[in-house]
């Protein structure tokens, strides 16, 4: 009889206990390991395997009957594609995909070749879950409530370029504590209450924060109501003081129980026992050879697929940094969530939310649409009033997403580097002492520090005529006491190669005082005048930045120039934003290799002042096009 072959896709990170498990397999007679895939080897064997290119490639080395997928999420799609196509069946790293239309192709391919996806949740073959289906522990099963207090440091998330991303060259990935290190909790609680497959939902609600600095979420809860009226719930964080055993609570019509599902120990009432657990490249080799049903087919993964799309839809919101302590330092480095394991805690007894519970940190509002630009009849802006922004980044209005007529996105807001940088927007750091641009304040001979002086932005009138708009804002202080006065004019229309943006800020005092507008650069640091009109890129690549007169961001940084480019490839493709100043000549402010960024820098070194009956204005007008800037 000849034995079926593996190979093996991604033989580094978690792809090494594949490694060991198949070696175990094959020592055992079960199976063959043909080759091994990964391009970051470097070497034409890996302990003594070969090392293919490709999947198909493999072939030269023996047979390909079974591939275990261990990449990175992004390449789970291409990857799983090529082996079904390829004859294979699949043993594929959780999660699966990231969007239900993927899992809808993956499940079409199955269908097609004959091939099957097996889905790497090894908890899912612990003998617990057989037990709770038929009501041999608990009676029938009403809810289950996962429970996680992980601790994850800088090196964790410096581990690879995804680690921490929502998106990496426009494929979603969304690695955060739902969807990668306790996923198994969350696909674990979906399973005990028998919620496996997409139509078992019915609704699915989260919270998604971050202490972080990275995109995705570190912090978060889960509920998910099933269709046959059951509750899983997930109460999740990395950032807890130590690291825990991640369990499910499971109550029934006749008691409850808790399941360790690393351990695969089961505790009901002051008895617990260990239960096996059957392994699922085993399971899918059996599957192959004698019909067994596989124990985690892509088709019940549908359901964990449907709470990544509640992830993918709802951005994590930034933890405010009262309720948040750091200690380590350099890799080690790691943030403490104040309370969070009690949190987490009430969170799960409760099979509730987290704002629910009374997190203080909790910030649930979310951004109201204040207008939406059309050009042509193609959606190009969307106004946003800053109420889902956190109190120390400082509300305020601005546009998200700005886009060009062909759909590509140039902007971003809340990055995980500066969580106070929104859109397009005008921001000051210093009104008369109130921080109105968020973060840490500049404090000359102290540096960056934390102070409780954070403002706000409100529209309090807008009236929208066509293709333009008239707004009256307020500048709040964190007293809620006006600081500043600003009349907003914001035109738009077509142009002959895309579309302009005409955007005109008139700043008025209060009272019978002059208001002082500033930043770092007129509080004493030498070359960072940020505050004032600003706009953040997302992450893109090919970047140049010139004027008139220079290039690059060392000669335009600081520079007196009627207008700047930005010219830049991002996820839907390349893009030109070219700023105008109408009436001023301020400095621009230029950031490309730390951030992506440019602005008007208002106080470059010296405050700017608006003095009372005497408006200050600063006007501009940026074009966005398609495509690359012409040669100069």
């Amino acid at each position: 009889m000849t034995l079926p072959g593996v190979v093996l896709v991604g033989a580094r990170g978690y792809g090494l206990h594949h490694r060991a498990n198949i070696d175990r397999l094959v020592a055992a007679g079960v199976c063959t390991l043909t080759a091994v895939v990964d391009p970051t080897l470097g070497t034409a064997t890996d302990a003594g395997t070969p090392v293919a290119p490709d999947v198909g490639a493999a072939r030269e080395f023996g047979p390909v009957d079974v591939v275990v997928v261990a990449a990175p999420i992004g390449a789970h799609l291409p990857l799983a594609l090529a082996a079904l196509e390829a004859g294979a069946d699949v043993l594929l790293e959780k999660p699966p995909v990231t969007t239900r239309a993927a899992l809808a192709a993956l499940l079409e391919a199955e269908r097609r070749t004959g091939r099957v996806v097996q889905v790497g949740f090894q908890s899912l073959g612990s003998d617990a879950l057989p037990a709770f289906r038929d009501g041999s522990l608990v009676g029938a099963v009403r809810s289950a409530a996962a429970v996680g207090t992980w601790t994850r440091n800088q090196a964790y998330w410096d581990r690879s370029g995804w680690a921490g991303r929502r998106r990496v060259g426009g494929v979603d990935v969304l690695d955060g504590v739902v969807t990668n290190p306790l996923a198994h909790a969350v696909a674990t609680a979906l399973a005990v209450v028998g919620c496996r497959r997409a139509a078992d939902v019915v609704r699915v609600e989260v919270e998604l924060y971050r202490a972080n600095d990275i995109e995705g979420d570190d912090t978060s809860a889960v509920r998910v109501t099933t269709a046959a009226g059951l509750e899983a719930t997930a109460a999740l964080t990395l950032c807890g003081p130590s690291e825990v055993l991640p369990t499910v609570r499971v109550r029934g019509t006749a008691g409850s129980a808790v399941l360790g599902y690393t351990s695969d120990e089961v505790a009901v009432g002051g008895t617990t026992r260990t239960v096996g657990r059957t392994d699922l490249l085993e399971n899918l080799l059996a599957h192959r050879a004698r019909g067994d049903a596989l124990l985690v087919p892509l088709v019940s993964t549908g359901a964990f697929v449907e709470v990544l799309e509640a992830v993918r839809a709802t951005e994590p919101v930034r933890i405010d940094h009262p309720w948040v302590t750091w200690q380590g330092d350099g890799p080690e480095r790691r943030p403490l969530v104040a309370d969070v394991e009690a949190i987490v805690d009430r969170a799960a007894d409760d099979r509730a939310l987290f704002s629910e519970v009374g997190a203080p940190w909790a910030h649930t509002a979310r951004d109201e649409v204040l207008q939406v630009l059309r050009v042509g009849g193609t959606e190009v802006a969307t106004e946003l009033d800053g109420a889902g922004t956190i109190a120390t980044s400082s509300p305020r209005p601005y546009l998200h997403p700005i886009r060009t007529l062909g759909g590509t996105v140039v902007t971003a807001h809340h990055p995980a580097d500066h969580d106070w940088h929104c859109g397009l927007g005008f921001a000051i750091p210093d009104v008369d002492g109130v921080n109105c641009w968020g973060g840490r304040t500049y404090v000359h001979g102290h540096g960056y520090v934390w102070r409780d002086d954070h403002g706000s932005v409100e529209v309090v009138h807008a009236e929208q005529h066509g293709p333009s708009s008239t707004q009256e804002l307020v500048w709040r202080g964190p007293d809620r006491r006006v600081v500043l006065h600003e009349d907003r004019v914001l035109r738009w229309s077509a142009t002959p190669t895309g579309w302009e943006l005409t955007w005109s800020s008139s700043f008025r005092a209060p009272g019978e005082h002059p208001v002082h507008l500033g930043g770092p650069g007129s509080n004493g640091r030498v070359g960072a005048g940020y505050g004032g009109f600003f706009w953040r890129f997302p992450s893109c690549t090919d970047v140049t930045v010139r004027t008139a007169e220079a290039e690059g961001e060392a000669a335009v940084h600081g520079s007196v120039s009627p207008w700047v480019e930005w010219t830049a490839t991002f996820d839907e493709g390349p893009a030109i934003v070219r700023i105008e100043a109408l009436d001023h000549r301020d400095p621009w402010f230029v950031r490309a290799d730390e951030y992506p960024a440019v602005g008007s820098a208002l106080a470059w070194r010296e405050p700017a002042l608006v003095r009372p009956g005497v408006p200050l204005v600063r006007s501009f007008r940026a074009t966005i096009t398609d495509g690359h800037t012409q040669p100069h």
